[in-house]
């Protein structure tokens, strides 16, 4: 039985899919089996996969079934004590999973094991280093767009890892559950790091454990569709994990972060501004309608979840805060940068 299994979900990813699998090819460890999960590509990614890797043990979807999905169908085949989820728009370094292994085994507390994640054309930025956490739901990499100065080069308590490449043991899954299917795409490793957190797991930052990251190389980083997931998963987020108090005041987090969005619009600053370079205004409140409807058509669902995690949950809600508190973040952060 393999070590670790790494999960690499596919969708159309010819183009990225070598550099990816060569670098897993070149890893020093190697007691891990490597499950490409493939979302119902067409541009022969399959076809190339079974020509030139023949070892990757495939599983060949007929829709896609988004991330979540899509690692869920590796983590059922998965024969590894640990699970690697890594995006096909990466490359790894080759101690990457020894590093990781090395770290995780230290600790059987810890569930998360979050990479050190570089920009891949530039590897002097930072992509991320784990996650940080606005209080109206978003996430956002720790450190991103930063130059690497050696900031983040120690081993230390993270949120949780970013889904871009993230171990995670797989006592962990069997006890809270794998992946949320509904989010389809975006804040799947938000939804699952809390859920992890909630259940006791802690997750560890490994500076070591280095990757190489096309930042959204797989999807447009501005399209109205991120923007429409990403808000509408948000709001599940709140709804699924969020004290209820925090849940009440949430609207006011969120009013911040569109007034100082608003202002982003007008200084040529943050995400929010390079999707206004691409859409009409009314096009992006479109979007927001059509997302707010879709969270509110799955609110009773998320409610029923929330009251699921009841028989997971072994912290109190001053933990939560404590959590926002440590690996939070300001309205800044979370709307004047890209």
């Amino acid at each position: 039985m393999p070590t670790v299994s790494v999960i690499i979900v596919n969708y159309n990813g010819i183009h990225l899919l070598k550099d990816c699998l060569e670098s897993l090819r070149e890893q020093t460890y190697k007691d891990f089996e490597t499950i490409l999960v493939d979302n119902a590509s067409t541009d022969g990614s399959l076809e190339f996969v079974r020509r030139v890797y023949p070892g990757v043990r495939i599983v060949a979807n007929s829709v896609n079934k988004g991330y979540g999905g899509g690692n869920n169908n590796g983590i059922r085949i998965a024969e590894g004590k640990y699970i690697a989820v890594l995006n096909n728009d990466t490359k790894v370094d080759r101690d990457w999973l020894k590093n990781l292994v090395s770290a995780v085994e230290v600790d059987s507390s810890i569930g998360m094991c979050a990479s050190k994640i570089l920009n891949y054309h530039n590897p002097d930025i930072i992509d991320n280093t784990g996650m940080l956490m606005y209080r109206d739901g978003l996430a956002r990499g720790r450190g991103r767009l930063e130059r690497d100065l050696g900031q983040y080069d120690r081993q230390e308590e993270v949120f949780f890892p970013s889904g871009c490449a993230a171990l995670y043991r797989k006592e962990m899954f069997d006890d809270i559950g794998l992946f949320d299917e509904d989010f389809f795409l975006y804040l799947d490793d938000v939804d699952i790091g809390l859920r992890g957190r909630l259940a006791g797991w802690r997750c560890i930052y490994v500076p070591e454990a280095v990757v190489y990251h096309r930042y959204s190389a797989t999807t447009e980083p501005y399209s109205p569709l991120k923007a429409f997931l990403v808000e509408r998963n948000r709001i599940w987020i709140v709804i699924k994990y969020f004290p209820f108090s925090l849940i009440l005041v949430n609207p006011f987090y969120t009013l911040l972060r569109y007034l100082y969005q608003f202002y982003g619009l007008l200084a040529g600053r943050g995400a929010g501004s390079q999707m206004m370079r691409r859409e009409s205004p009314l096009q992006m409140f479109l979007v927001l309608t059509k997302a707010y409807a879709s969270a509110l058509r799955g609110f009773g669902k998320m409610i029923k979840k929330r009251r699921m995690l009841k028989a997971i949950k072994r912290v109190n809600d001053s933990d939560i805060y404590q959590w926002l508190q440590k690996f939070g973040m300001t309205v800044k952060e979370i709307a004047l940068k890209d």
